[in-house]
């Protein structure tokens, strides 16, 4: 089956931003992402998932452990688990993004904000 925005469930978070569920299953989770200009995600870690961030469009703002890394469109971030991270846009333009989460993040959040 194709999936797309346009057909994958859609849920909303944080400041109007947006999710698009396009697989979720135990073992491996794919969501496109929009955030509009100036928000940003509570930092927060996993105890066991890792996730790769894959930018579509968009500059995204991550800090990670104290730190803060910048990926645009084409270039993805790798964080482990147990890892404290965030992501922000910064920019003037909406971010559009892929985060794949391996296993899934449901119940495996932690926030720390």
């Amino acid at each position: 089956m194709i999936t797309s925005t346009e057909n994958a469930e859609h849920y909303t978070w944080g400041s109007n931003c947006d999710g698009w569920p396009l697989l979720r299953n135990d073992t491996l989770s794919v969501i496109q992402e929009r955030m509009p200009p100036g928000t940003s995600e509570q930092l927060h870690y996993h105890e066991r998932a890792q996730q790769v961030f894959y930018i579509l469009s968009g500059t995204a703002t991550f800090e990670i452990e104290g730190g803060t890394e910048t990926a645009v469109a084409g270039q993805s971030i790798h964080v482990r688990p147990k890892t404290k991270h965030r992501i922000l846009n910064d920019g003037d333009t909406d971010l559009h993004f892929l985060v794949i989460s391996e296993p899934k993040t449901f119940g495996d959040r932690i926030n720390l904000d």
